[in-house]
């Protein structure tokens, strides 16, 4: 339980409401801000305004899952208000405060190292990111259906990255019958595909897997969907970009040549909210749990 912890929940959007609920039963105090547009404040939360007084006495700081921009902004999907994180905000943290967010920029991190304070990016974590593959591959999927004019089942797909998301991507086109390409960078990674079925190549070797294909779902976020790939796409090619912001395509060259290229970061969120809410609650249930046992007894 979590009886007497005190948890700040700033901004956010419908995966929040699913935190609040799980740390709700789990008897923590909840304030929040930037949820001032629903007609009721979260159940078992209290909403507050936003001052430098409410960060004092708190034992956990939840944020978005992009906790700030690169200017402190944080994003609030309820509110019409703004929430600007900054030093004098965080000089009224606690030492022992942990702060917890989906992926964190560097002006987070600057504010963090600033007090020493601890920072988890769940995102970071084997066990969110393979959950999260789930919704994400569902959402790609929806993606890929409506973009196209025939039916995922013995389409031609290229996969790049075998990593969280690439495997339930590969595993989720295979299910329906796709015919599937998977992109590596690694040996055992080469070698897991084929056994699993897939056709694997080394991305060194993309423009050679890239010239008879209807769907290329990218997982790796460096750019490698280049101009010269897609200038050896068929004009029918769409892709779909899971990789995080700025994405791993080319997508001034893909408009230029009529190619559909379409950056699809934060899907759980956007196709599954409730369920990729309650991945995030689960976690962090249990991670602010350990940290208060740990505090309990002096570690």
């Amino acid at each position: 339980m979590l009886t007497g912890v005190h948890v700040l929940l700033l901004g956010g959007d419908a995966r929040q409401l699913e935190v609040i609920k799980k740390l709700s039963e789990l008897d923590a105090a909840i304030t929040v801000c930037g949820f001032d547009g629903l007609h009721s404040p979260p159940q078992g939360a209290v909403q507050a305004t936003f001052d430098e007084s409410l960060f004092e006495g708190v034992d956990a700081l939840l944020l978005p899952a992009v906790g700030t921009d690169d200017n402190g902004l944080i994003h609030t999907v309820f509110s019409d208000g703004e929430l600007k994180l900054t030093e004098k905000h965080f000089t009224h943290l606690p030492e022992h405060c942990v702060v917890y967010t989906g992926m964190a920029k560097p002006y987070l991190k600057h504010l963090c190292q600033q007090r020493n304070l601890k920072l988890v990016e769940l995102f970071e974590r084997d066990d969110v990111a393979i959950y999260n593959s789930i919704p994400t591959a569902e959402g790609a999927l929806m993606m890929a259906i409506q973009n196209t004019d025939i039916t995922i089942h013995g389409s031609a797909c290229v996969v790049l990255g075998f990593g969280r998301t690439g495997f339930t991507m590969a595993r989720t086109l295979q299910g329906i019958g796709a015919k599937v390409k998977v992109g590596v960078r690694r040996s055992e990674h080469y070698a897991r595909a084929a056994e699993m079925g897939y056709e694997p190549f080394y991305t060194g070797v993309l423009l050679q897997n890239a010239s008879n294909i209807d769907l290329l779902f990218n997982t790796i976020p460096t750019m490698i969907i280049t101009a010269q790939i897609i200038a050896n796409l068929p004009s029918r090619a769409v892709i779909i970009d899971l990789a995080s912001k700025p994405g791993g395509t080319d997508f001034r060259f893909a408009e230029k040549r009529g190619i559909k290229a379409m950056l699809a970061p934060g899907l759980p969120g956007i196709v599954a909210p409730k369920t990729a809410g309650r991945i995030i609650a689960e976690c962090l249930g249990q991670l602010i749990m350990d940290e208060t046992i740990k505090r309990g007894n002096g570690i």
